[in-house]
């Protein structure tokens, strides 16, 4: 973004409450299935129940990303070819704002994480390792379909996960280098931009209605791997 050095900067809120407590509740629950998952034995309950939080969660970012606040959503971060280009060689045009939300670079990195992670979880429903732990829906599937996808939900998506966090953090250390921190914001929620930078929504309201969609998503997953009584 062009800007005049002498154009007044203020505290502008970017990263509503809701995206924030998404973002480290997603942490921690990533953290905890994978250690739970490297522990096993009585664990791999934990490693259920943290998958269905993670599964909770990404329901909740997707709705948040069409009704959150401003720069959550993605409309925000959604980047044509030539605003990447823009953004690689260092040509911003005037409204791009590569420096408010995320970057072109950044997007790409949250959109990969979501899909990601939502492959991993999804695969993990239908797991089966023959010997003391299936996924809840193991059942709908037949062993022709279950077996791949549990050999997957352990091996490729396991180091895929663990390449994409890698590079996350690889990513987080080089803007700091740069004098760019993207953890304070992603802590207090605010930048330091200009006076003219739209600031996302951040009401009691807001929030309120963020955790009722929290809430449904919750329930929505709680009903899908939940089994049917018998009849």
């Amino acid at each position: 973004m062009t800007e005049d050095s002498t154009m007044t900067r203020v505290q502008v809120r970017v990263w509503d409450l809701p995206t924030r407590l998404f973002h480290w509740a997603l942490v921690l629950c990533v953290l905890g299935s994978v250690l739970s998952a490297k522990i096993g034995g009585n664990a791999m309950i934990w490693h259920a129940r943290l998958g269905y939080a993670v599964l909770a969660l990404l329901g909740f970012r997707l709705a948040w990303g069409l009704v959150g606040g401003r720069w959550s959503r993605f409309a925000s971060f959604l980047y044509s070819p030539a605003a990447l280009l823009r953004y690689l060689r260092g040509q911003p045009r005037e409204g791009d704002h590569f420096d408010v939300g995320h970057n072109p670079l950044g997007a790409f990195s949250v959109l990969a994480m979501l899909a990601w992670l939502g492959l991993q979880v999804g695969s993990g429903l239908i797991a089966d390792d023959e010997i003391a732990f299936s996924g809840p829906l193991v059942a709908w599937v037949s062993s022709e379909v279950s077996l791949p996808w549990t050999h997957y939900h352990k091996s490729y998506g396991q180091w895929g996960l663990f390449l994409l966090l890698g590079l996350h953090l690889l990513a987080i250390a080089f803007y700091r280098w740069r004098r760019q921190d993207l953890i304070g914001p992603m802590l207090s929620g605010d930048k330091q931009l200009s006076a003219a930078v739209p600031a996302s929504a951040d009401s009691w309201g807001t929030r309120v209605f963020a955790l009722t969609l929290l809430l449904a998503c919750a329930a929505g997953v709680y009903l899908l791997v939940t089994p049917a009584p018998p009849v």
